[in-house]
């Protein structure tokens, strides 16, 4: 028994060996081959990390840099690739602040063996060292989003071997064509985003293999370059935002052409899109807006069934939309014809893009009705024309997908459309100053549950506004201000926790101040002005909340009573430090109030980029306004005693209206600590003592308005009083040291006929709105008041169509 259980035994653990031998093989052979990092390039890798000033260990990255130390494996770290010898051949790093210049000596150049090289937004400035001229091994080089400069050395030209290289958004000028004639074997070559300069390469006939070509927003100028089109391999190109001239002249296009993707945006070419464009047929996106075409609508462009995405937005074509032969199989799933001078109606052949997904045709002169094969759209802008009614639909609309319905600035009148009711994916709808009727029904609640964004401001609705908030949890923005409404603000407001913007100004609402609107703790504009909001602002046992509140008008309405010297202690917004300095692409939250497009943030926006205020009375269409801009107007109600200490506290404010009330005793001297102060008015109250000699220290403060109450002693020395119309400061007859503004003795004594000479228009003397985008140096890239929220379906390639030059314009009727 004991030698056959020996024998079973050993046969048993030969058997796991030969297992374990057969198991090892098909490991070897499955697993990858390991490399063990060479100790020069080792080295050099730990040298260049240690040629940066931070500590990279420490930085919230993508990348663990800890593993970068003498007691690991390099060709194991994170962005390292080695060959079988050992050698580094790629270097792979996105967004690591290394916040430093590249040096002519650079560890980085001793590797020698490197086909890849990417240093992708990785903070680094100043020049590019010749010395990447001895990596002549890369095939890859992208040093995109960086903030490099100067010019780029001619030593790249010795990196013969470069099949892709993006230099692209960073700060290179200079010019273009002596670094780069020699790259031959490149596939991809990216600098759009910097300065550089004139010419285009003179002859790119030798570059067989280019596929894609990319030199947007650059300072190129000179005639159309149609011997780019010459490349059959080309794929992509991207001559946008620069300063040739037309004709456009594709050339003798082959019908071989690859080409499928065609950006020529913001360009001079002032000349008719030619027919030859309908020879590329596999183009599936292309970008022609804002390059001064004109004429008929170029129907032969959307013969192209391959084509997916069509912008033509800011040109001048005019006449009727004529889609000619289009064939049912088109792609076409996103179509801009914004900003032109189209009239007549929207052709019924539309209903052939079936797989079309969003349609803008904003800004332009089209009338009739909206054809009913539309409702089926993602998304549909049709604002700023002369559409009227509405066809029946053609789809089922619950089941449909419509996200976006732009319809605002029409002719549309009679009541609430209800097919809107049956959207049940809206999340943006529009359908301000136009003429619409009745009352708004309760059936909008059907989508409140995914609305973001409701704008009904200036039509005729009438009527209570229905309680059909309870599911509004994500309503970021609500503007029914400039209709007829009455009654009370529904309570069930309360739920729309995400609420930014609240504006109900020129209806007719009666009913206290909605204090429970202090529990939204994201509401930043308030405006209540022109209703019959009656009684006190403050009442006891009441929290005061609106801690995040950065706008609020209550003006022209009948609110009473006093304020405690601590009401404004909880406004911690406000009482912050801000700077109106502009930040280009901040897509930080903002406000509407207006006819704006919320999406197109990062775009030339195809609304109204100007602004024209009216004065007298007439209420002022918002525009642009600094995202940081703060203000508080409680005009023309009828508070009263003291005006609370605790405003002083508000020191990001930047405009303070309290006039036409009947405020008593001393200004607050707490006002001084406002530094951020532009605007102030607290003309027709009743306020005695002087005025705050350190008001005339406030550096900011350019308009302000002290006239009409019983103010006494001198006029503070300082410059911004000096600056003042006399009108300011009438009506205070012990109100002294006026000479060097009026330019006379004893100025305050006006008689009536001076003082009407003196006093300008009431309504013109301070306008919050007015004075918000009067700001300086903050309205360049200020903010829209309005919420914007971010595409969520725009493809990659709408960000580098779509990032436009700001072109803001602001103009005043005056």
């Amino acid at each position: 028994m004991i030698p056959s259980q020996s024998y079973s035994f050993s046969g048993i653990v030969v058997t796991l060996y030969f297992c374990f031998l057969f198991s090892f093989f098909l490991h070897t052979l499955a697993s990858p081959k390991v490399h063990y990092c060479r100790h020069d390039q080792r080295n050099a890798l730990l040298e260049f990390k240690h040629e940066f000033p931070m500590n990279l260990e420490g930085i919230d990255s993508v990348y663990d840099m800890s593993a970068w130390n003498k007691s690991s494996d390099c060709c194991s770290w994170e962005t390292v690739e080695c060959d079988a010898k050992g050698q580094v051949i790629s270097l792979e790093i996105y967004f690591m602040p290394l916040n430093n210049s590249l040096k002519p000596n650079s560890a980085l150049f001793k590797l020698q063996y490197l086909q890849s090289l990417t240093l992708f937004s990785c903070n680094l400035y100043g020049e590019i060292p010749s010395s990447f001229g001895n990596l002549s091994h890369l095939t890859k080089l992208d040093l995109s989003y960086n903030e490099l400069v100067g010019q780029v050395p001619a030593s790249i030209g010795n990196l013969t071997q470069l099949r892709y290289l993006s230099l692209y958004a960073n700060n290179f000028s200079g010019k273009f064509s002596v670094s780069f004639a020699n790259l031959t074997k490149l596939s991809t070559l990216s600098v759009a985003y910097n300065y550089f300069e004139p010419e285009l390469l003179p002859d790119m006939s030798r570059f067989h293999n280019l596929e894609e070509f990319d030199v947007g927003e650059n300072s190129f100028f000179g005639p159309f370059p149609t011997y780019l089109f010459t490349i059959p391999s080309l794929r992509w190109i991207d001559l946008g935002g620069n300063d040739f001239k037309g004709p456009i002249d594709f050339g003798n296009i082959s019908l071989s052409s690859r080409l499928q993707i065609l950006r020529l945006a913001h360009n001079k070419l002032n000349c008719p899109i030619p027919k030859s464009i309908s020879k590329f047929l596999n183009l599936k996106k292309v970008d022609l807006s804002n390059i001064s075409s004109f004429g008929p609508f170029p129907t032969s462009l959307l013969t192209i069934p391959s084509l997916q995405w069509v912008n033509l937005a800011g040109n001048q074509f005019k006449g009727p939309i004529h889609f000619g032969n289009t064939s049912s199989l088109s792609s076409l799933s996103i179509l801009d014809l914004s900003r032109n001078k189209f009239d007549g109606p929207i052709p019924e052949s539309i209903s052939k893009f079936l797989n079309l997904r969003e349609l803008d045709l904003s800004n332009n002169k089209l009338e009739g009705k909206v054809p009913g094969c539309l409702w089926r759209l993602e998304t549909l802008k049709l604002s700023h024309n002369s559409f009227s009614r509405f066809g029946k639909p053609t789809a089922v609309l619950h089941q449909t997908q419509m996200v976006e319905l732009h319809l605002d600035s029409n002719s549309f009148c009679g009541p609430f459309p209800r097919p809107i009711c049956k959207l049940r994916s809206l999340e943006f709808l529009d359908l301000s100053h136009n003429s619409f009727n009745g009352s708004i029904p309760s059936c909008l609640r059907n989508f409140t549950k995914s609305l973001q964004v409701l704008n009904l401001r200036n039509n005729n609705f009438g009527g209570i506004l229905p309680n059909m908030f309870v599911n509004a949890t994500y309503l970021h923005a609500l503007d029914i201000s400039h209709n007829r409404l009455e009654g009370k603000l529904p309570k069930s407001l309360i739920n729309c926790k995400e609420m930014k913007l609240l504006n109900v100004a020129g209806n007719k609402f009666k009913d206290k101040f909605p204090s429970w609107l202090g529990s939204l703790l994201r509401l930043n504009v308030l405006i209540l002005k022109s209703n019959q909001f009656y009684g006190p602002l403050y009442r006891r046992h009441t929290s005061i909340g609106f801690q995040m509140l950065q706008v609020i008008d209550v003006s022209h309405n009948d609110f009473s009573g006093t304020f405690p010297t601590f009401y404004f202690s909880n406004w911690s917004k406000m009482s912050q430090m801000t700077t109106l300095i502009p930040k280009f692409g901040d897509t930080y939250m903002q406000f509407y109030i207006g006819m704006n497009d919320f999406r197109k943030f990062l775009t030339d926006s195809p609304y109204r980029n100007s602004m024209e205020m009216v004065h007298k009375g007439v209420d002022t269409e918002f525009e642009k306004i600094p995202k940081d801009f703060m203000a508080i107007d409680l005009s023309k109600n009828r508070f009263c005693g003291k005006i609370p200490e605790s405003i002083g506290l508000l020191k990001g404010l930047h405009l303070l209206n309290l006039s036409s009330n009947a405020f008593t005793i001393n200004i607050p001297l707490s006002l001084a600590n406002l530094t951020a102060l532009e605007t102030l008015d607290l003309s027709r109250n009743q306020l005695s003592g002087q005025i705050p000699p350190d008001l005339g220290i406030l550096s900011f403060l350019s308009t302000m308005d002290f006239s009409h109450n019983n103010l006494e002693g001198p006029v503070p020395r300082g410059t911004q009083f000096q600056r003042q119309n006399c009108s300011s400061f009438m009506d205070n007859p012990k109100l002294y040291g006026l000479e060097e503004i009026c330019g006379k003795t004893n100025v305050p004594n006006f008689t009536p006929q001076e003082s009407e000479e003196l006093s300008e228009p009431e309504e013109q003397v301070i306008n919050w709105i007015a004075a918000a985008i009067a700001y300086g140096p903050g309205v360049f890239c200020g903010l829209v008041i309005g919420y914007i929220f971010v595409s969520h379906k725009q493809e990659w390639f709408v960000e580098k169509f779509s990032r436009n030059k700001p072109r803001i314009i602001i103009r005043s009727a005056r």
